[in-house]
């Protein structure tokens, strides 16, 4: 999966914006942009991971000691797809 694969929604809530959840089976990785989303004011994105009902912090994913990773762009958003389909072996399904 690349960035242009990607189909993001519109958040009607507070804050506006737009996100993406992918399932990766074991884990679900979250990709948004909006005012509050770091980067999100410079059109950059924020990600984070998902297990279950918890952000949990995935090495290699997002920053370490932290649940999330910003500021990154659409490459960096690719390079991230492509790192979860390693970890997982499974392609991700759009939720």
């Amino acid at each position: 999966m690349k960035f242009e694969d990607i189909q993001f929604k519109d958040v009607n809530r507070v804050p506006y914006g737009i996100q993406a959840l992918l399932d990766y089976g074991k884990y679900e990785l979250s990709v948004i942009q909006n005012d509050m989303s770091y980067g999100g004011k410079m059109g950059l994105y924020e990600i984070g991971v998902f297990q279950g009902e918890n952000m949990v912090e995935l090495p290699g994913i997002t920053r370490e000691g932290d649940t999330v990773n910003g500021y990154l762009t659409e490459g960096n958003v690719t390079s991230i797809l492509q790192k979860m389909f390693l970890i997982t072996a499974k392609e991700p399904k759009q939720v």
